[in-house]
């Protein structure tokens, strides 16, 4: 007789029951299959899709392709008015985002440029707050729209790699992003997922870890959408173990890879783990790195999604988990094992595999002690003369074997190298960390931070005698000094020139360490909107009609995380 054990239990009371659609996929709630429209005036293609995995998130929306351009009209999906409107350095760049009647919200991010109407909102309120990054929330009579009236043009500003369209739908009540295309706006596909791996976790250690034995099993192709290991041996296990894949999906043999919608995994028939890409929470968003093999990631960038659970990962991806996906025989028979891998239109794939329990099979264990044992549930503190770490409870993902040691200070640093754990294990969210810095100058205490040899600055304060920064990271970190001023270079403006025939001047910004903090840009010694696209360290001003004919002064100000400051002057003709 079959005997398997699973070894922790998570509380499902809180996941709606499940259904399938029509295309023979897992949700958790019914759809409108008609009411959005593509946002674009174009046949949808997707160079990335939600529930993708990128470095420090789930992807939270569809990203539309524009044909490489940038300026492609958009629209809005449905009727409904303009909720917020937003300019962000970095992450969304001009965005947009529209409640519906229906009870979601349609989000658009990385624009070119907004419709006149909010164009007009956005900068008087950029010019009252005196700042190119504005975050404006409108209420329903302000801007109401049409389904399909025009909103804005497609682009690339903020975080983006290419020119783009990201869009959303949300709940508006929680503001959690749901899959689009459960809402019918789907990118053509009838390509199976892609299963790339399999690998066998040996748990006999609690603490899930760099330490903790892997087997990376090799896979046989046999035909589109199946897939079975190169041995038909069974894999031997020997107590507790836990399953990892590597799969992605593509919607032609030769597109981008993107994410899938759903992991199965079953253990003779029953089942182990579900994993859906059905909703995701913006505030759990960083616990990609525990759902993932963080470990091998950041050793290959190899993206392993763990079945098994982190005690203490926060994700809502799991809708089904029986004892937090660890197993373990407690017999000799060959047992079933079945990955069952979907795309989001219900296209299939399956991986077939045996396990046997072996008593001979003794896995290679590379245990880690540290100097201490941080345990996720409490509070961490650890110190010494040099170094304070103050950890909060539930920064931690699981347990830690906490390693510290110090190594003497380099050239550069104004403190010894203090290497705090490592930097394979991930983070939820911060801590404190202080460091003693040795022979600084006070005249260069206002510019002491922390820096680490795998970021560079991390930022922090210097006070009573610390160096402190709020962190989310482990690594080796040392105090160091940052008095160097940012640089600007002009690209189309000198003193005295005559600019009547250009419609804005044009500057390169950067920094050396801790990063651009502000810029503010003068003309005649009244603020003037200054855009900024950190991507390309370009910043400019566009004149405004209202400027006057004549000689004029302009001032460029830019300072670092470490108030240094830059000054940019120069007259000019218009």
């Amino acid at each position: 007789m079959k005997k398997i054990i699973f070894l922790s239990v998570l509380a499902l009371s809180a996941i709606v029951e499940v259904k399938a659609q029509n295309n023979n996929i897992i949700t958790n709630r019914n759809y409108p299959q008609t009411y959005f429209r593509n946002p674009l005036n174009i046949k949808p293609d997707a160079s990335g899709t939600f529930g993708e995995l990128r470095s420090t998130h789930f992807h939270a929306g569809d990203d539309y392709r524009t044909q490489q351009k940038i300026g492609l009209p958009l629209h809005a999906a449905a009727e409904g008015f303009v909720s917020r409107v937003r300019v962000q350095i970095g992450g969304g760049g001009n965005s947009v985002y529209i409640d519906h009647p229906n009870g979601f919200t349609t989000v658009y991010l990385h624009m070119d440029k907004f419709n006149d109407e909010l164009t007009n909102i956005v900068k008087a309120e950029q010019y009252k707050q005196e700042r190119f990054d504005v975050d404006l929330m409108l209420t329903a009579p302000q801007v109401k729209l049409t389904k399909g009236q025009y909103i804005g043009n497609a682009g690339n500003t903020g975080a983006s790699g290419g020119p783009h369209l990201h869009f959303e739908i949300r709940d508006t009540k929680t503001q959690r992003p749901l899959n689009t295309q459960l809402f019918g706006l789907h990118f053509e596909d009838t390509v199976n997922p892609t299963i790339q791996g399999l690998t066998v976790y040996d748990l006999h250690d609690s603490i899930f870890n760099e330490g903790t034995p892997r087997r990376n099993q090799t896979l046989k192709f046999i035909r589109s959408g199946m897939y079975s290991l190169s041995s038909a041996s069974p894999i031997s296990v020997n107590g507790k173990f836990g399953l990892g894949i590597n799969a992605v999906d593509k919607h032609s043999i030769s597109g981008f890879t993107n994410g899938v919608y759903s992991i199965e995994l079953f253990l003779d028939g029953n089942v182990v783990s579900t994993v859906l890409f059905e909703e995701l929470d913006f505030n759990t968003g960083r616990s990609i790195h525990s759902y993932i093999d963080y470990p091998h990631f950041k050793k290959t960038k190899g993206k392993i999604q763990k079945s098994f659970k982190d005690p203490n990962n926060p994700t809502n991806i799991f809708h089904a988990l029986q004892e937090n996906g660890v197993i373990e025989l407690k017999d000799s028979e060959v047992h079933d094992v079945k990955y069952v891998v979907k795309d989001v239109h219900g296209n299939c794939s399956e991986l077939n595999f045996k396990v046997q329990n072996n008593v001979s099979y003794k896995p290679k264990a590379n245990p880690l002690t540290g100097v201490k044992l941080f345990e996720y549930q409490k509070e961490n503190n650890f110190s010494n003369d040099n170094i304070k770490i103050e950890m909060p409870k539930n920064v931690l993902y699981d347990h830690v074997d906490f390693h510290y040691y110090e190594s003497p200070k380099t050239a550069n640093s104004y403190s010894s190298i203090h290497k705090v754990h490592n930097n394979l294990t991930a983070l939820f969210s911060t801590y404190n960390l202080s460091i003693r810095p040795t022979h600084l100058p006070s005249h260069l205490q206002s510019k002491a931070l922390i820096a680490s040899i795998e970021n560079g600055a991390e930022g922090g304060k210097f006070e009573n005698g610390w160096v402190t920064v709020n962190t989310r990271n482990f690594g080796s970190f040392y105090v160091a000094v940052d008095s160097i001023a940012p640089s600007i270079t002009s690209r189309n403006l000198t003193n005295g020139k005559n600019v009547a025939a250009q419609s804005k001047i044009d500057f390169t910004i950067s920094d050396n360490f801790s990063g651009i903090q502000s810029f503010y840009g003068y003309i005649d010694g009244k603020w003037v909107l200054m855009e900024y696209d950190p991507k390309n360290r370009h910043v400019w001003h566009r004149f405004e009609s209202s400027l006057a004919k004549g000689e004029h002064t302009f001032k460029l100000i830019v300072k670092d995380w470490k108030d240094n400051e830059k000054v940019f002057e120069a007259k000019f003709i218009r």
